[in-house]
C-alpha cells in the first residue's frame, strides 16, 4: 500500500492547524485562575539564541528545542536525522553517511554548526549539502537547539540561515559519590544497523565525569516500494567522548571534554549509481574535540560571571574514487586544524538589563593531497589536492549582546565585527591574501499580551565571509570541475521576522513568517571552457542576489498528563534576482504530526512524516543528478514506537515506513528508509 501527498493530504494537515489555532483562541479568552499561576515548571531554557541561559517562551526568536528523550522515543538513528523533530529543518541526505540540515532554504556554509558553542563550520565547509552534522555521535548529545533566522551576532560567519547547536549531556556533582552505567543496543531489520552504546558516570561533591563509546555497523540502505537495496551505502563507525567538570572552588568550575568521531568506507551512492564511478567513497570520516571551559563568578554588582573557553579541532575527509573501467585509483585527503578561544562575560543589573560580550579567534590551517594510482604498474603520483596545502584562515571577532525586559516588552540587541586572515601559497596558484571584514547587528521586539501570548519583530543581518574552499578548491566537486577565485567578498544577508508565541499548561504554540534578503552571494558560473576532465568548468563570484521567504508553524498539545500530541508545519519560497528564476535546492512543504501516549512502564507512539512534490526547479536543480526529472514527488510516511520499562530496563520496538512508500527528501541522493523493523534495549544502573 502506498499513500501519496496529495491535495486530501495537505487539506487533513490544514484542517488539524486551523482546530489547533480555534482551541488557542478559545484558550486565550478563556482564562482559568489555573492559568494565571506562574509559568516557570513549564519554562524551556535555551543557550543559543543570546550565548546564556533564556526562557525560550521570552526570547524574540525562532528557536527549537530537540530533547534527548525524544530522540530515543522515535529511535531515530543519528544526530542530522534527529533534527526531522524540529519545526523548520529539512534533512537532505547526499548519502547514507551524511546528512544536512536546511534552514529556511539555506544548508552548507550558509547554516552554521555548533557544539558545545564551538564551531563546526571550517575553512573547508562547502556549499550546498555536505556530511558534517553527522559527525556528531547522537549518544553525547543532551539536547539539540535549532534558531531558525539569526546567529551572525552571536557565532559569527555562515549563520546566514540559522544556527544548530548540539549541548553534550550534563554531568553533575553530588552529596555522595555516586556511580552509574548505561548500555543501549538496536538493530534494523534486513542488516540495515547494529548499534552497541556505552556509558559510565560518577559524581561527587567536586569532580563529575562520563564516558561515552559507541560502534555502528550500518549495512546498506533498503528504500521502499520498488527502490530495493541501494548499494553502495552501509559504513562503520567507533566513537568515543569524555566529559568532565572539577569544581575549583564555590566560585568557579572547569569543564573539559574530549571528543572522537570516526566513520570508515563511507559511500556516495549517487556517483555510483549514476556517474559511472566503480569506487567514490569517504575514508575516513573524522573528527576530533577537545575543549577546556573555565566559568568564574566574579561577585560584581554589574559583572556577574566571565567564561574563557580554549579549543583543539580536528576534521580529516579522505576520499577514494576510480571510475568504471579506469586503471587509475585516486586518494585524495583534506585535513583542517583549528585552535579557537573566546572570553566572555555575562553582566546584568536586577532584572531590566542583561549583557553577555567578549571576544572571539580561531584559527585554522588546510592539509590537503592527492595520490593518483597506476593500478596495473602501481606507480603512485602526487599531485595538488583540492585545496591549497598549508593554507590558514584566521577569524577575529569582538560582540556585544543586549537584552531588556520590561513589565510587557523584551528587547534585544547586539553587534558584531569580525576580520579575517586568509593566506594562501600554492605551487599553481602562486601565493595570496585576503582580509575580509564584516559588521553585523540584530534586534528583536517582544510584546506580552497577556500571561500566555507574546507577539514579536526581529531584525538579523548575517554574513558568511569567504574561506578556503572557496578561494582553492581546484577539482572534481559535486558534478563540476572547479578553479579557485581569489577575489571574493563576504556574502551578506538581511532577515526580516514576525512571530506569535502562544503558551500555557496544555499548549505550546508558534507561527513565524519571515523574509531573508540576500546579497552578494557567492556562486559558481560556468566558464567558456569544454571541460576538465569530462566535467563542466566553473569558478566562484560574487554575482548574485535574491530573496527567501516562507512560514513555519508549530504545536505541542499535553491532552492529558500521559497522552502528548505535537506537528509543525514549513512552507519555503526562494527567487534568484540576478537569473530570474526560483532558488536552488529549495525545500517543498513539509511537516510532521506525531503523538504518544504514556501508561504506567508503557509508552506508544507514531509519526506522520510528509512533503510536498517539488517542481519549482533552478536550472541547477535541472543540471543535478539527484533530482528527478520534473522535480521529486510528494510523498507520506508513517512510523510507530513502542517501548516498556521495568525496573532499570527498558525495551523498544518501532515499525519504519509501515506502508512501504518509495521516497526521497528532495535533493537527495538516496531514498528513504522502507518498510522495516527496529529493535532496541537500554538499561540504566
Amino acid at each position: 500500500m502506498t499513500l501519496v501527498l496529495n491535495r486530501p493530504s495537505k487539506l487533513l494537515f490544514a484542517i488539524i492547524f486551523c482546530s489547533i489555532t480555534g482551541f488557542l483562541v478559545g484558550q486565550e479568552n478563556s482564562e482559568s485562575p489555573k492559568d494565571s499561576l506562574p509559568l516557570n515548571a513549564l519554562e524551556e531554557v535555551v543557550v543559543t539564541a543570546n550565548r546564556y541561559g533564556s526562557i525560550q517562551h521570552k526570547t524574540p526568536e525562532a528557536i527549537e528545542v530537540v530533547n534527548n528523550n525524544s530522540i530515543q522515543r522515535f529511535q531515530l538513528r543519528t544526530a542530522p536525522e534527529a533534527l526531522q523533530l524540529a519545526t523548520g529543518v529539512f534533512v537532505q541526505k547526499t548519502n547514507h553517511g551524511g546528512g544536512s540540515p536546511f534552514i529556511r532554504g539555506l544548508t552548507g556554509n550558509q547554516t552554521l554548526l555548533l557544539y558545545d558553542g564551538i564551531r563546526l563550520n571550517n575553512a573547508t565547509v562547502r556549499s550546498g549539502p555536505n556530511q558534517y552534522f553527522n559527525t556528531i555521535d547522537v549518544f553525547s548529545v543532551g539536547k539539540m537547539e535549532v534558531l531558525r533566522g539569526s546567529g551572525s551576532v552571536q557565532y559569527g560567519s555562515d549563520a546566514i540561515g540559522g544556527t544548530i547547536q548540539a549541548l553534550s549531556k550534563k554531568v553533575e556533582t553530588a552529596e555522595k559519590p555516586v556511580w552509574g552505567t548505561d548500555l543501549f543496543t538496536r538493530f534494523v531489520t534486513q542488516n540495515m544497523e547494529q548499534t552497541a552504546n556505552a556509558a559510565l558516570k560518577y559524581g561527587d561533591k567536586r569532580v563529575a565525569f562520563r564516558a561515552n563509546a559507541t560502534w555502528r555497523n550500518f549495512g546498506d540502505l533498503i528504500g521502499g516500494d520498488t527502490t530495493g537495496q541501494q548499494i553502495p551505502t552501509g559504513y562503520r563507525e567507533l566513537d568515543f567522548d569524555l566529559k568532565g567538570k572539577i569544581l575549583l572552588s564555590d566560585r568557579s568550575s572547569l569543564t573539559t571534554v574530549y571528543q572522537r568521531v570516526h566513520q570508515k568506507d563511507v559511500p556516495v551512492y549517487h556517483k555510483v549509481a549514476l556517474e559511472d564511478y566503480a569506487i567514490n567513497k569517504m575514508d575516513p570520516q573524522k573528527r576530533e574535540l577537545a575543549y577546556l571551559r573555565l566559568h568564574q563568578d566574579l561577585g560584581n554588582n554589574i559583572v556577574k560571571t566571565a567564561v574563557v573557553t580554549t579549543s583543539y579541532q580536528h576534521h580529516e575527509e579522505g576520499r577514494i574514487l576510480q571510475k568504471n573501467g579506469s586503471t587509475s585509483l585516486r586518494t585524495e585527503n583534506d585535513k583542517v586544524r583549528t585552535f579557537g578561544f573566546s572570553a566572555e562575560t555575562f553582566s546584568s543589573h536586577g532584572k531590566i538589563w542583561s549583557a553577555n560580550s567578549g571576544v572571539e579567534i580561531y584559527n585554522d590551517k588546510v592539509r590537503s593531497s592527492r595520490t593518483d594510482k597506476d593500478l596495473t604498474s602501481s606507480n603512485e603520483t602526487a599531485n595538488r589536492g583540492l585545496y591549497p596545502d598549508g593554507a590558514t584562515m584566521t577569524s577575529i571577532a569582538a560582540f556585544s549582546m543586549h537584552t531588556l525586559s520590561m513589565e510587557q516588552w523584551d528587547i534585544t540587541a547586539g553587534l558584531r565585527f569580525n576580520t579575517f586572515i586568509n593566506k594562501v601559497t600554492d605551487s599553481i596558484l602562486g601565493a595570496t591574501k585576503l582580509t575580509p571584514s564584516a559588521l553585523v547587528g540584530n534586534l528583536g521586539v517582544q510584546r506580552r499580551l497577556n500571561e500566555t501570548s507574546n507577539v514579536f519583530a526581529s531584525v538579523n543581518t548575517g554574513f558568511r565571509a569567504p574561506n578556503i574552499n572557496d578561494l582553492g578548491s581546484l577539482g572534481i566537486v559535486d558534478f563540476r570541475y572547479e578553479t579557485p577565485n581569489f577575489d571574493l567578498k563576504p556574502e551578506h544577508s538581511l532577515q526580516y521576522q514576525l512571530g506569535y508565541k502562544f503558551r500555557n499548561r496544555a499548549v505550546k504554540a508558534e507561527v513565524f513568517l519571515y523574509r531573508n534578503e540576500l546579497y552578494d552571494l557567492i556562486v559558481r558560473n560556468r566558464i567558456a571552457v569544454d571541460s576538465i576532465e569530462g566535467y563542466p568548468v566553473y569558478q566562484k563570484k560574487n554575482v548574485e542576489r535574491g530573496f527567501i521567504q516562507g512560514a513555519e508553524m508549530g504545536l505541542d498539545l499535553s491532552l492529558n498528563p500521559n497522552w502528548n500530541l505535537s506537528g509543525n508545519m514549513t512552507y519555503t519560497y526562494g527567487q534568484n534576482k540576478t537569473s530570474d528564476e526560483p532558488a536552488r535546492r529549495i525545500p517543498p512543504l513539509f511537516g510532521r504530526l506525531a503523538t504518544s501516549y504514556t501508561f504506567k512502564n508503557w509508552n506508544l507512539s507514531a509519526d506522520w512524516l510528509l512533503a510536498g512534490k517539488q517542481d519549482r526547479l533552478a536550472s541547477g536543480d535541472v543540471d543535478d543528478n539527484r533530482i528527478p526529472d520534473g522535480g521529486t514527488r510528494g510523498w507520506n510516511v508513517l512510523n510507530i514506537h513502542g517501548s516498556y520499562s521495568i525496573n532499570y530496563i527498558t525495551i523498544a520496538v518501532g515499525l519504519q515506513n509501515i506502508f512501504n512508500e518509495d521516497y526521497r527528501y528532495h535533493g537527495s541522493g538516496v531514498n528513504g528508509y522502507g518498510r522495516s523493523g527496529v529493535l532496541s534495549v537500554s538499561a540504566s544502573l
